[in-house]
């Protein structure tokens, strides 16, 4: 389970195939996949070892703790936009891990709500990747995103909201989701995890206010990008969900608590 959620030290696959895969693959392996993985776990965890919680949570403390720190960490020093996202989709499988070990409903319903949302979202940063760099992902480098904001400013716009949610910026579902995560773990009394997960958000964020520094105020000869008709229906979708359910997330978080019931009678 923990290699199907790129959880570390299991994760050493997800770069390589991230950077190497066509993006839109990517955007299914980042959002379908990981939320198949997740749910698995969470059904064989909650479902059928419930009972012996004790005896499985110290493995996903430990698992989450290595997560977000090697996701956080290693997602900064990268020069590859998609590369940057593959280690950043760890990290948020480390919050996501996080909610699971709180062993409890409202962390069972932390990770319903974080797939709900992270899914949506990631589909749309990886929507934009996916024009931006052309035929055959040619043009994935952070350098390649200079200028875009003077040249696509819409373009540009999306992606910084999907970016600035996916650092857990407030009026985003982003935020509401590691919130979610982390009020799990200080219930669940595993203080320490919750701290190291606030630190590690403060650390990723680094790395997406770099991409949008880059598309706003590095000089750059970037051309305008044609974006096709049914990309532009996708980007408003997921823009108009990561904005307005993050203002007003009642809903996701009500479509969360009532999954449990589901969840644990299997």
């Amino acid at each position: 389970m923990a290699f199907k959620v790129s959880a570390v030290p299991f994760h050493s696959w997800t770069p390589d195939v991230y950077e190497g895969a066509p993006t839109p693959v990517v955007a299914f392996m980042a959002s379908g996949v990981k939320a198949a993985g997740f749910a698995a776990l969470l059904r064989i965890f909650v479902t059928t070892f419930g009972a012996y919680a004790d005896d499985w949570q110290p493995i996903i403390y430990a698992l989450a703790i290595a997560t977000l720190i090697l996701g956080a960490v290693m997602a900064v020093v990268q020069t590859d936009v998609k590369r940057m996202l593959a280690y950043s989709s760890i990290s948020h499988a480390g919050f996501m891990l996080v909610g699971v070990q709180a062993a409890s409903g409202k962390g069972t319903a932390s990770v319903l709500f974080y797939l709900a949302t992270y899914s949506v979202l990631v589909i749309g940063t990886f929507g934009v990747i996916s024009v931006v760099s052309g035929r055959g992902d040619g043009a994935t480098a952070v350098d390649d995103f200079k200028g875009l904001g003077a040249a696509s400013p819409w373009l540009a716009f999306t992606f910084t909201i999907f970016l600035l949610a996916q650092a857990g910026v407030p009026l985003t579902t982003g935020f509401f989701a590691k919130f979610q995560a982390i009020s799990a773990a200080v219930d669940g009394h595993s203080w320490t995890l919750a701290v190291i997960a606030m630190i590690t958000a403060a650390i990723a964020a680094y790395l997406y206010l770099r991409i949008v520094m880059t598309m706003w105020m590095s000089d750059g000869e970037h051309e305008p990008v044609k974006v096709p008709l049914t990309t532009v229906v996708v980007l408003g979708i997921a823009l108009v969900f990561t904005l307005g359910f993050g203002v007003w997330p009642e809903p996701i978080v009500d479509w969360a608590n009532e999954a449990l019931p589901a969840l644990v009678r299997g």
